[in-house]
């Protein structure tokens, strides 16, 4: 069974350029997998040659998109990944909220994944 978890990241950008990063085939492909297509509301995303499929579950732009792997999917599982961000009205810096499940025994591998998913987004992005 998998547990969810959640890491949240500062990012000094603008809303528009962290949600094109976010959202589109070409900006999920510039930090997140090699290559990014999209299709009928599927992500295939690519790393190295191998591929993974996603459904987008729900997107609001300026706000968060949320995926879910067609392995989940088809197993009726509840599973799911979701980019989300807000903006701090005081300093303008953009928390950025990563929710996404592991099992237990993966969880520390996945957040390192994260942690250098998001290292090359900073740099992409000058934050």
């Amino acid at each position: 069974m998998k547990e969810m978890f959640q890491l949240s990241y500062i990012l000094k950008t603008s809303p528009r350029i962290l949600d094109a990063k976010l959202t589109t085939a070409g900006g999920l492909s510039e930090w997140f997998a090699d290559d990014v297509n999209i299709r009928d509301n599927v992500y295939y995303f690519s790393w190295d040659g191998y591929e993974e499929e996603a459904i987008l579950l729900s997107l609001k732009p300026n706000h968060h998109i949320r995926f879910q792997w067609i392995d989940d999917h088809e197993n009726d599982e509840d599973y799911y990944f979701e980019l989300s961000f807000s903006v701090d009205p005081m300093t303008q810096s953009i928390m950025l909220l990563i929710t996404d499940f592991a099992e237990s025994e993966d969880k520390d591998s996945n957040i390192l994944m994260w942690e250098q998913q998001i290292q090359k987004l900073r740099r992409l992005i000058g934050a």
